[in-house]
């Protein structure tokens, strides 16, 4: 990382005109090469919580990462507009009274719309902002202009931060996957945001800014299997240009956050990416009807935990209402990715999954139903679209009486549903393959009659309710 100082203000340009979406950029002058003092390394293994919040700021980001011993991150201030309003609130709402890390995806003004207002805050009111990382591309706004001027003012440290720099972080390894030395796409401010992958345990999460096709592209070749991650944050705000095909396919996501506005003037999230999504039966999280995401990982597995319980189906995140920035309701967990209940010390455990692997084991649930999973085939051989019918779930009655399934439903992790055909019963001793594709339903067979794959093959839950909703089988695969 280079250290910004005295030449800083070279990165401002003549020309002061505010910019309200997400363009490309004005080069900058590059400052010398200097190392960023040593904090220690981290330690084996995880212990304690790594909390991800992703702050609902309409057609903006920001995202607070808080770790496991306190230590703070916070990516991206949200927009021009709101002077970071929002973003302000929801530190103090949560008693944040340091910022030990400020990090700058990229300098467009939805981005950077509040980096003043915090470093103004934290530097004269709070305990401080312990240091700035930048790309090092400049904007020509006056966001831009008024974000450089308080960290002037205010003499905070400014690091030009680029791929293969590492931010210490307590426990958990920041890695800085991007931008690239030398920049990509003539120093375009969305190709060269800066990307951090987080992991914590057995737990990772990769932040990509407004990293669009170009830079995507030079993430799978230069990182590979190294950027796959247990949650993806969708760049540019779910744009058509980001979260392609291939690169869905090198992150190997289990859930996917995107943070725009419900009424986006730029369409966010494009349907294209929703389509995508859906065929890899991700379950989608979007701050527009969900709110404030909050995502904690003890090392094992991930806590979902949202404002609304809207819907996660990709093609349906536009049937819930909207939820305004701002609104203060607390978070209640929805999800489970992976791994036991996580702790987060507030007594509030929910329903434990369990992580079994593809052939899965369950055991008869507090409902007393003798109805298990026997086996699951989530990787159907060939193309999954064009096997829909190798994609199947086994159900097992090993009780002694025969089960009546009549309205009982199934459901993965994204809100896909399928419900037994009336006066279906599974006779003991008896198993029922529900297979995904189309075909006749026998006393053996049944067909969830869906035209894309349901069952994620890098993970997913397998959820059984009973015909009054009551859930009574869950169960886990990686």
């Amino acid at each position: 990382m280079r250290v910004a100082g005295g030449k800083r203000r070279a990165l401002l340009t003549v020309c002061l005109v505010l910019l309200a979406g997400c363009a490309g950029g004005i080069p900058g002058d590059q400052t010398p090469s200097q190392p960023v003092p040593s904090q220690g390394s981290p330690a084996d293994g995880a212990a304690g919580s790594l909390e991800v919040h992703y702050i609902n700021v309409g057609q903006s980001v920001s995202t607070l990462i808080v770790g496991p011993e306190g230590e703070t991150m916070l990516v991206d201030t949200g927009h021009y507009n709101d002077d970071g309003e929002y973003v302000l609130r929801y530190l103090q709402r949560h008693d944040i009274t340091r910022i030990d890390h400020l990090v700058t995806s990229h300098n467009d003004a939805d981005h950077i719309g509040g980096n003043a207002a915090v470093i103004e805050y934290y530097e004269t009111e709070a305990e401080g902002i312990g240091a700035v990382y930048d790309p090092g591309i400049a904007s020509s706004s006056q966001t831009y202009a008024e974000y450089l001027d308080a960290v002037e003012e205010h003499d905070v440290t400014l690091y030009e931060t680029r791929e293969r720099d590492a931010i210490p972080f307590g426990d958990v390894d920041v890695d800085v996957l991007g931008p690239p030395d030398p920049y990509l796409e003539n120093e375009a401010r969305n190709e060269n945001s800066i990307v951090l992958k987080l992991t914590h345990g057995e737990t990772s999460f990769l932040l990509t800014g407004d990293a669009e096709d170009d830079q995507e592209e030079y993430l799978i070749d230069t990182y590979g299997t190294e950027l796959r991650s247990t949650v993806l944050k969708a760049g540019h705000h779910g744009s058509a240009s980001s979260s392609s095909e291939p690169f869905l396919g090198a992150v190997q996501p289990r859930a996917v956050v995107v943070s725009s506005a419900y009424d986006s003037q730029y369409g966010h999230p494009h349907e294209e990416v929703l389509e995508r999504l859906s065929e890899r039966s991700l379950p989608t999280y979007w701050t527009a009807t969900h709110g404030d995401i909050v995502l904690v990982s003890d090392g094992n597995g991930v806590s979902v935990r949202t404002q609304r319980d809207a819907p996660t189906d990709p093609l349906a995140l536009r049937d819930a209402d909207p939820i305004a920035p701002g609104t203060t309701d607390p978070v209640a967990e929805r999800a489970r990715l992976g791994g036991d209940p996580v702790d987060d010390g507030s007594g509030s455990d929910g329903d434990a999954t369990d992580d079994t692997g593809e052939e899965t084991e369950t055991t008869p649930t507090e409902s007393g139903t003798a109805l298990e999973v026997a086996a699951i085939n989530a990787d159907a051989e060939g193309d999954d679209r064009e096997n829909l019918n190798d994609e199947y779930v086994v159900f097992e009655n090993t009780g002694e009486e025969a089960i009546d399934l009549s309205g009982w439903t199934v459901e993965d992790e994204a809100g896909h549903s399928y419900a037994f055909p009336d006066g279906f019963t599974l006779a003991a001793g008896e198993t029922v393959t529900l297979r995904t594709g189309s075909g006749t339903d026998t006393d053996t067979e049944l067909y969830w009659g869906s035209g894309s794959p349901i069952w994620n093959n890098d993970g997913d839950t397998v959820m059984l309710s009973d015909d009054d909703g009551e859930r009574v089988l869950e169960v886990s695969y990686e």
